[in-house]
Protein backbone atom coordinates (compact mmCIF):
# COMPACT_ATOMS: atom_id res chain seq x y z
CA UNK A 1 0.00 0.00 0.00
CA UNK A 2 1.07 4.05 -0.63
CA UNK A 3 1.72 6.54 2.20
CA UNK A 4 -1.53 7.70 1.06
CA UNK A 5 -5.23 7.47 1.64
CA UNK A 6 -6.84 4.17 0.27
CA UNK A 7 -9.86 4.96 -0.97
CA UNK A 8 -12.42 2.83 -2.71
CA UNK A 9 -15.38 4.87 -3.44
CA UNK A 10 -17.07 2.39 -6.18
CA UNK A 11 -17.72 -0.03 -2.99
CA UNK A 12 -18.75 -0.07 0.16
CA UNK A 13 -15.70 -0.94 2.73
CA UNK A 14 -15.87 -3.19 5.68
CA UNK A 15 -12.72 -2.99 7.76
CA UNK A 16 -11.90 -5.19 10.08
CA UNK A 17 -8.98 -4.64 12.59
CA UNK A 18 -7.20 -8.36 14.01
CA UNK A 19 -6.49 -11.52 12.70
CA UNK A 20 -7.46 -13.24 15.88
CA UNK A 21 -10.20 -15.64 17.31
CA UNK A 22 -13.05 -12.29 16.62
CA UNK A 23 -11.34 -10.35 13.84
CA UNK A 24 -11.23 -14.01 12.00
CA UNK A 25 -14.41 -14.71 12.25
CA UNK A 26 -15.76 -11.26 11.81
CA UNK A 27 -14.06 -11.14 8.84
CA UNK A 28 -15.20 -14.83 7.48
CA UNK A 29 -18.37 -14.10 9.28
CA UNK A 30 -19.26 -10.96 7.18
CA UNK A 31 -17.82 -12.69 3.89
CA UNK A 32 -20.23 -15.17 4.58
CA UNK A 33 -23.53 -12.96 4.89
CA UNK A 34 -22.32 -11.15 1.95
CA UNK A 35 -22.59 -14.42 0.12
CA UNK A 36 -25.64 -15.33 1.23
CA UNK A 37 -27.43 -11.80 0.29
CA UNK A 38 -25.67 -12.39 -3.48
CA UNK A 39 -23.61 -9.48 -3.12
CA UNK A 40 -20.28 -9.32 -5.03
CA UNK A 41 -17.06 -7.48 -4.30
CA UNK A 42 -18.02 -4.89 -6.51
CA UNK A 43 -20.84 -3.99 -3.32
CA UNK A 44 -18.87 -4.32 -0.75
CA UNK A 45 -15.45 -5.28 0.26
CA UNK A 46 -13.75 -6.75 3.39
CA UNK A 47 -10.47 -5.59 4.15
CA UNK A 48 -8.70 -7.33 7.18
CA UNK A 49 -5.82 -5.66 8.97
CA UNK A 50 -3.38 -7.67 11.01
CA UNK A 51 0.15 -7.04 12.35
CA UNK A 52 1.54 -10.13 10.36
CA UNK A 53 0.10 -12.83 8.39
CA UNK A 54 -0.60 -14.98 11.00
CA UNK A 55 -3.94 -15.96 12.97
CA UNK A 56 -2.55 -17.58 16.57
CA UNK A 57 -4.37 -20.20 18.44
CA UNK A 58 -2.91 -18.06 20.93
CA UNK A 59 -4.57 -20.76 24.12
CA UNK A 60 -1.46 -22.74 22.96
CA UNK A 61 1.37 -20.64 23.97
CA UNK A 62 2.09 -22.51 26.59
CA UNK A 63 2.70 -25.50 24.65
CA UNK A 64 6.23 -27.04 23.93
CA UNK A 65 5.72 -28.00 20.58
CA UNK A 66 4.17 -24.57 18.88
CA UNK A 67 4.47 -25.89 15.17
CA UNK A 68 1.13 -26.19 14.52
CA UNK A 69 -0.65 -23.06 16.70
CA UNK A 70 -0.37 -20.69 13.53
CA UNK A 71 -2.81 -20.56 10.67
CA UNK A 72 -1.60 -18.64 7.66
CA UNK A 73 -4.49 -16.45 7.28
CA UNK A 74 -4.30 -16.15 3.34
CA UNK A 75 -5.29 -19.65 3.71
CA UNK A 76 -8.50 -18.53 5.20
CA UNK A 77 -9.23 -15.15 3.81
CA UNK A 78 -8.31 -15.42 0.17
CA UNK A 79 -10.68 -18.22 -1.27
CA UNK A 80 -13.68 -15.99 0.41
CA UNK A 81 -12.44 -12.89 -0.88
CA UNK A 82 -11.32 -11.10 2.01
CA UNK A 83 -8.42 -8.71 1.41
CA UNK A 84 -5.55 -8.93 3.90
CA UNK A 85 -3.75 -5.91 5.15
CA UNK A 86 -0.43 -6.40 7.31
CA UNK A 87 0.40 -3.52 8.84
CA UNK A 88 -0.02 -2.41 12.67
CA UNK A 89 -3.14 -0.22 13.84
CA UNK A 90 -1.64 3.43 14.76
CA UNK A 91 -5.05 5.41 15.33
CA UNK A 92 -8.42 5.79 14.27
CA UNK A 93 -10.84 8.94 13.02
CA UNK A 94 -14.14 7.96 13.68
CA UNK A 95 -15.77 11.48 12.39
CA UNK A 96 -13.85 10.89 8.88
CA UNK A 97 -13.99 7.29 9.45
CA UNK A 98 -10.35 6.42 8.57
CA UNK A 99 -8.18 3.84 10.24
CA UNK A 100 -4.12 5.38 10.12
CA UNK A 101 -1.85 2.21 10.08
CA UNK A 102 1.80 1.54 9.79
CA UNK A 103 3.58 -0.78 8.20
CA UNK A 104 7.25 -2.01 6.87
CA UNK A 105 6.59 0.42 4.21
CA UNK A 106 5.54 3.37 6.19
CA UNK A 107 2.51 5.10 7.03
CA UNK A 108 -1.17 5.02 5.19
CA UNK A 109 -4.36 4.55 5.69
CA UNK A 110 -7.41 3.12 5.52
CA UNK A 111 -11.00 4.29 5.06
CA UNK A 112 -14.29 2.39 6.28
CA UNK A 113 -18.15 2.14 5.49
CA UNK A 114 -17.79 0.04 8.72
CA UNK A 115 -15.62 -1.03 10.84
CA UNK A 116 -14.90 -3.90 13.36
CA UNK A 117 -12.25 -3.48 15.78
CA UNK A 118 -11.15 -6.84 17.12
CA UNK A 119 -7.55 -5.91 18.42
CA UNK A 120 -7.91 -8.60 21.19
CA UNK A 121 -6.13 -8.16 24.80
CA UNK A 122 -2.22 -7.69 25.41
CA UNK A 123 -0.45 -9.04 28.39
CA UNK A 124 -0.70 -6.39 31.74
CA UNK A 125 2.88 -5.36 32.65
CA UNK A 126 3.58 -3.96 35.60
CA UNK A 127 6.11 -0.82 35.64
CA UNK A 128 8.63 -2.94 37.82
CA UNK A 129 12.46 -2.35 37.82
CA UNK A 130 13.83 -5.38 35.59
CA UNK A 131 10.38 -6.77 34.12
CA UNK A 132 10.40 -6.07 30.75
CA UNK A 133 14.26 -7.02 30.89
CA UNK A 134 14.35 -10.13 32.37
CA UNK A 135 10.73 -11.79 32.37
CA UNK A 136 9.57 -14.06 29.72
CA UNK A 137 5.49 -14.78 28.98
CA UNK A 138 3.33 -16.56 26.17
CA UNK A 139 1.35 -13.65 25.08
CA UNK A 140 2.63 -13.90 21.73
CA UNK A 141 3.77 -16.99 19.47
CA UNK A 142 6.96 -14.75 19.36
CA UNK A 143 7.08 -14.83 23.06
CA UNK A 144 6.51 -18.56 23.35
CA UNK A 145 9.07 -19.35 21.17
CA UNK A 146 11.59 -17.08 22.57
CA UNK A 147 10.77 -18.78 25.85
CA UNK A 148 10.91 -22.52 24.29
CA UNK A 149 14.39 -21.29 22.94
CA UNK A 150 15.85 -20.18 26.32
CA UNK A 151 14.59 -23.22 28.18
CA UNK A 152 16.35 -25.31 25.58
CA UNK A 153 19.45 -22.93 25.89
CA UNK A 154 19.69 -23.87 30.04
CA UNK A 155 22.16 -26.80 30.31
CA UNK A 156 24.62 -24.05 28.59
CA UNK A 157 24.09 -21.80 31.25
CA UNK A 158 26.90 -21.33 34.29
CA UNK A 159 26.02 -23.63 36.89
CA UNK A 160 23.67 -21.59 39.36
CA UNK A 161 21.16 -22.23 42.37
CA UNK A 162 18.44 -21.22 40.00
CA UNK A 163 19.34 -22.37 36.60
CA UNK A 164 16.79 -24.93 36.31
CA UNK A 165 13.92 -23.12 38.43
CA UNK A 166 11.26 -21.38 36.79
CA UNK A 167 8.96 -18.74 38.35
CA UNK A 168 5.33 -18.57 37.27
CA UNK A 169 4.10 -15.42 38.58
CA UNK A 170 0.56 -15.46 38.00
CA UNK A 171 -1.88 -18.32 39.15
CA UNK A 172 -4.72 -18.07 36.95
CA UNK A 173 -5.39 -19.76 34.16
CA UNK A 174 -2.68 -19.12 31.86
CA UNK A 175 -0.51 -18.98 34.89
CA UNK A 176 -1.44 -22.84 35.83
CA UNK A 177 -1.35 -24.13 32.30
CA UNK A 178 2.03 -22.10 31.62
CA UNK A 179 3.53 -23.93 34.81
CA UNK A 180 1.78 -27.68 34.20
CA UNK A 181 3.12 -27.94 31.21
CA UNK A 182 6.96 -26.35 32.29
CA UNK A 183 6.86 -28.76 34.58
CA UNK A 184 7.56 -31.53 31.57
CA UNK A 185 9.34 -28.80 29.22
CA UNK A 186 11.95 -28.89 32.19
CA UNK A 187 12.68 -32.67 32.54
CA UNK A 188 12.37 -32.83 28.82
CA UNK A 189 15.29 -30.24 28.64
CA UNK A 190 17.16 -32.38 31.69
CA UNK A 191 17.00 -35.66 29.68
CA UNK A 192 18.39 -34.49 26.76
CA UNK A 193 21.24 -32.70 28.07
CA UNK A 194 21.69 -36.00 30.45
CA UNK A 195 21.58 -34.12 34.01
CA UNK A 196 19.85 -35.50 36.56
CA UNK A 197 19.33 -31.92 38.49
CA UNK A 198 15.89 -31.90 39.34
CA UNK A 199 13.77 -29.43 37.83
CA UNK A 200 11.60 -26.67 39.83
CA UNK A 201 9.07 -24.74 38.64
CA UNK A 202 7.20 -22.46 41.48
CA UNK A 203 4.04 -20.94 40.94
CA UNK A 204 3.15 -17.30 42.85
CA UNK A 205 0.37 -15.50 42.81
CA UNK A 206 -0.64 -11.95 45.26
CA UNK A 207 -3.52 -14.03 45.93
CA UNK A 208 -4.46 -16.65 48.99
CA UNK A 209 -5.26 -19.46 46.29
CA UNK A 210 -4.54 -20.86 42.94
CA UNK A 211 -7.08 -20.22 40.51
CA UNK A 212 -9.00 -17.73 42.45
CA UNK A 213 -11.26 -17.52 39.79
CA UNK A 214 -12.33 -20.93 39.29
CA UNK A 215 -14.34 -21.59 42.41
CA UNK A 216 -14.55 -23.74 45.30
CA UNK A 217 -15.47 -26.91 43.18
CA UNK A 218 -12.46 -26.61 41.30
CA UNK A 219 -9.95 -25.71 43.47
CA UNK A 220 -8.80 -29.06 45.24
CA UNK A 221 -8.58 -30.64 41.64
CA UNK A 222 -5.77 -27.97 40.66
CA UNK A 223 -4.34 -28.29 44.16
CA UNK A 224 -3.56 -31.66 43.93
CA UNK A 225 -2.72 -31.62 40.20
CA UNK A 226 0.16 -29.34 41.16
CA UNK A 227 0.86 -31.53 43.90
CA UNK A 228 1.22 -34.55 41.78
CA UNK A 229 3.34 -32.81 39.63
CA UNK A 230 5.80 -31.41 42.50
CA UNK A 231 4.93 -28.06 41.44
CA UNK A 232 5.27 -25.30 44.32
CA UNK A 233 3.41 -22.59 45.14
CA UNK A 234 4.15 -19.21 46.66
CA UNK A 235 0.93 -17.43 47.39
CA UNK A 236 0.16 -14.09 48.79
CA UNK A 237 3.42 -12.69 48.05
CA UNK A 238 4.08 -9.70 45.84
CA UNK A 239 6.91 -8.83 43.14
CA UNK A 240 9.33 -5.85 43.87
CA UNK A 241 11.62 -6.57 40.64
CA UNK A 242 13.08 -9.26 38.66
CA UNK A 243 16.85 -9.39 37.61
CA UNK A 244 18.83 -12.09 35.76
CA UNK A 245 18.96 -14.42 38.95
CA UNK A 246 15.47 -14.30 39.90
CA UNK A 247 12.91 -11.93 41.51
CA UNK A 248 13.07 -9.84 44.53
CA UNK A 249 9.42 -10.22 46.86
CA UNK A 250 8.35 -6.53 48.80
CA UNK A 251 9.12 -8.81 52.00
CA UNK A 252 13.31 -8.38 50.60
CA UNK A 253 13.07 -11.83 49.99
CA UNK A 254 14.36 -13.80 46.45
CA UNK A 255 13.83 -16.42 44.48
CA UNK A 256 16.82 -17.60 42.71
CA UNK A 257 15.22 -18.62 39.16
CA UNK A 258 17.38 -18.66 36.09
CA UNK A 259 13.56 -18.61 34.29
CA UNK A 260 10.82 -15.91 35.13
CA UNK A 261 7.38 -16.13 33.07
CA UNK A 262 5.03 -13.45 33.76
CA UNK A 263 1.05 -14.33 33.38
CA UNK A 264 0.05 -11.97 35.74
CA UNK A 265 -3.12 -9.94 33.82
CA UNK A 266 -5.06 -9.01 30.78
CA UNK A 267 -5.76 -5.60 29.56
CA UNK A 268 -7.60 -4.50 26.22
CA UNK A 269 -5.66 -3.27 23.28
CA UNK A 270 -4.66 0.12 24.10
CA UNK A 271 -6.39 2.11 21.22
CA UNK A 272 -9.68 1.28 23.09
CA UNK A 273 -8.52 4.61 24.68
CA UNK A 274 -8.99 6.25 21.41
CA UNK A 275 -12.85 5.60 21.51
CA UNK A 276 -14.78 8.32 22.93
CA UNK A 277 -17.09 5.80 25.18
CA UNK A 278 -16.45 4.75 29.37
CA UNK A 279 -14.20 1.38 29.01
CA UNK A 280 -14.62 -1.32 32.20
CA UNK A 281 -11.54 -2.03 34.19
CA UNK A 282 -9.56 -3.99 31.79
CA UNK A 283 -10.00 -1.21 29.15
CA UNK A 284 -12.59 -3.22 27.29
CA UNK A 285 -15.36 -1.61 25.14
CA UNK A 286 -19.39 -1.70 25.63
CA UNK A 287 -21.31 -2.91 22.90
CA UNK A 288 -24.86 -3.93 22.73
CA UNK A 289 -25.96 -7.45 22.01
CA UNK A 290 -25.70 -7.01 18.24
CA UNK A 291 -21.61 -6.37 19.02
CA UNK A 292 -22.27 -2.24 18.24
CA UNK A 293 -20.11 0.04 20.38
CA UNK A 294 -22.39 1.69 22.32
CA UNK A 295 -22.51 5.64 21.04
CA UNK A 296 -20.20 5.23 18.34
CA UNK A 297 -21.82 5.23 15.02
CA UNK A 298 -20.87 2.42 12.01
CA UNK A 299 -18.16 0.65 13.99
CA UNK A 300 -18.90 -2.70 16.04
CA UNK A 301 -16.63 -4.55 18.47
CA UNK A 302 -15.70 -8.21 19.23
CA UNK A 303 -13.30 -10.23 21.64
CA UNK A 304 -11.15 -9.17 24.11
CA UNK A 305 -11.19 -5.81 22.96
CA UNK A 306 -14.80 -5.57 23.93
CA UNK A 307 -17.84 -6.73 26.50
CA UNK A 308 -21.37 -7.63 26.12
CA UNK A 309 -24.24 -9.31 28.06
CA UNK A 310 -24.29 -13.14 27.48
CA UNK A 311 -26.76 -13.48 29.46
CA UNK A 312 -28.97 -11.78 31.75
CA UNK A 313 -26.55 -11.71 34.54
CA UNK A 314 -22.97 -12.12 33.03
CA UNK A 315 -20.67 -10.20 30.96
CA UNK A 316 -18.54 -11.68 28.78
CA UNK A 317 -15.09 -12.78 29.42
CA UNK A 318 -11.61 -12.74 27.65
CA UNK A 319 -11.73 -16.13 25.97
CA UNK A 320 -11.69 -17.68 22.68
CA UNK A 321 -15.09 -19.15 24.09
CA UNK A 322 -16.82 -16.11 23.82
CA UNK A 323 -14.63 -14.02 21.13
CA UNK A 324 -15.48 -16.87 18.20
CA UNK A 325 -19.14 -16.04 18.59
CA UNK A 326 -18.86 -12.89 18.88
CA UNK A 327 -17.05 -12.63 15.73
CA UNK A 328 -19.24 -14.44 13.94
CA UNK A 329 -22.22 -12.38 14.97
CA UNK A 330 -20.34 -9.09 14.21
CA UNK A 331 -19.50 -10.76 10.94
CA UNK A 332 -22.98 -10.81 9.94
CA UNK A 333 -24.25 -7.74 12.07
CA UNK A 334 -22.05 -5.32 10.22
CA UNK A 335 -23.22 -6.52 6.64
CA UNK A 336 -26.37 -6.43 7.70
CA UNK A 337 -26.27 -2.80 9.38
CA UNK A 338 -24.23 -1.60 6.32
CA UNK A 339 -27.42 -2.76 3.99
CA UNK A 340 -29.93 -1.85 6.31
CA UNK A 341 -31.32 -5.49 7.46
CA UNK A 342 -32.27 -6.50 10.25
CA UNK A 343 -29.42 -7.60 13.16
CA UNK A 344 -28.85 -10.57 15.01
CA UNK A 345 -28.64 -10.50 19.07
CA UNK A 346 -26.23 -13.10 20.44
CA UNK A 347 -27.00 -14.67 23.48
CA UNK A 348 -25.30 -17.74 24.88
CA UNK A 349 -27.11 -19.27 28.09
CA UNK A 350 -24.11 -21.88 28.63
CA UNK A 351 -20.07 -21.41 30.38
CA UNK A 352 -17.98 -24.11 30.43
CA UNK A 353 -13.67 -23.95 31.52
CA UNK A 354 -11.62 -26.55 30.80
CA UNK A 355 -8.34 -25.98 32.38
CA UNK A 356 -4.81 -27.99 31.13
CA UNK A 357 -2.81 -29.42 33.72
CA UNK A 358 0.15 -31.33 32.42
CA UNK A 359 0.70 -35.14 32.40
CA UNK A 360 -1.89 -34.44 34.88
CA UNK A 361 -4.91 -34.61 33.11
CA UNK A 362 -7.35 -31.57 33.19
CA UNK A 363 -10.60 -30.11 34.62
CA UNK A 364 -14.25 -29.35 33.19
CA UNK A 365 -16.36 -27.34 34.67
CA UNK A 366 -19.94 -25.78 33.74
CA UNK A 367 -21.42 -22.97 34.70
CA UNK A 368 -20.46 -19.38 36.10
CA UNK A 369 -19.50 -21.23 39.56
CA UNK A 370 -17.43 -23.58 37.94
CA UNK A 371 -18.68 -26.87 39.49
CA UNK A 372 -16.77 -29.74 38.31
CA UNK A 373 -17.82 -32.16 35.82
CA UNK A 374 -14.63 -34.54 34.37
CA UNK A 375 -10.92 -34.10 35.71
CA UNK A 376 -8.10 -36.24 34.81
CA UNK A 377 -7.69 -37.52 31.51
CA UNK A 378 -11.44 -37.68 30.80
CA UNK A 379 -11.17 -33.52 30.91
CA UNK A 380 -8.03 -33.50 28.73
CA UNK A 381 -9.25 -35.25 25.69
CA UNK A 382 -11.88 -32.98 25.85
CA UNK A 383 -9.48 -30.15 26.15
CA UNK A 384 -7.11 -31.14 22.97
CA UNK A 385 -10.83 -31.27 20.75
CA UNK A 386 -11.04 -27.69 21.67
CA UNK A 387 -7.73 -26.33 21.29
CA UNK A 388 -6.53 -28.85 18.15
CA UNK A 389 -9.30 -28.87 16.41
CA UNK A 390 -12.80 -26.87 17.82
CA UNK A 391 -11.36 -23.29 17.94
CA UNK A 392 -9.71 -23.75 14.08
CA UNK A 393 -10.80 -22.59 10.88
CA UNK A 394 -11.21 -25.06 7.82
CA UNK A 395 -7.46 -25.33 6.84
CA UNK A 396 -8.34 -27.01 3.29
CA UNK A 397 -8.86 -23.22 1.32
CA UNK A 398 -12.50 -25.30 0.80
CA UNK A 399 -14.67 -21.80 0.33
CA UNK A 400 -17.83 -23.44 1.22
CA UNK A 401 -16.66 -24.96 4.11
CA UNK A 402 -14.81 -21.58 5.53
CA UNK A 403 -17.64 -20.14 4.72
CA UNK A 404 -20.02 -22.65 6.38
CA UNK A 405 -17.91 -22.33 9.63
CA UNK A 406 -19.08 -18.58 10.12
CA UNK A 407 -22.95 -18.94 10.70
CA UNK A 408 -24.16 -17.02 13.07
CA UNK A 409 -25.32 -19.50 15.56
CA UNK A 410 -24.00 -20.27 18.91
CA UNK A 411 -22.77 -24.10 19.45
CA UNK A 412 -23.56 -26.45 22.20
CA UNK A 413 -20.84 -27.02 24.76
CA UNK A 414 -18.07 -29.38 24.11
CA UNK A 415 -18.44 -32.95 24.65
CA UNK A 416 -17.25 -34.83 27.34
CA UNK A 417 -17.02 -38.39 28.89
CA UNK A 418 -17.99 -38.04 32.17
CA UNK A 419 -16.85 -41.98 33.40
Amino acid sequence: MSGHLASFMSTHQIVVLGGGFAGLWSAVGAARQLDELGYSAKQAEISLVNRDAFHNIRVRNYEADLAHVRVPLDDVLEPIGVRRVEAEVDGIDFASQIVRLKSATGSTAIAYDRLVFALGSQLARPNLPGLSQFAFDIDTYGAAARLNDHLNALPKLPNSPGRFTTVIVGAGLTGIEAATELAAKLRSVLDRSNLSQPPRVILADHKPHVGSDMGESARPVIEAALQSLGIETRLGIEVAAADARGIVLRSGDRIEAATIVWCAGMQANRLTACFPVERDRFGRLPVDEYMQVCGVPNVLAAGDSAWSMMDDKHKSVMSCQHSRPMGRFAGHNVVCSLFGLPLLPLRIDWYVTVLDLGSWGAVYTEGWDRQVIAKGMAAKKAKRAINCERIYPPLNRDRRAILAAAAPIVQTPPLVQTK
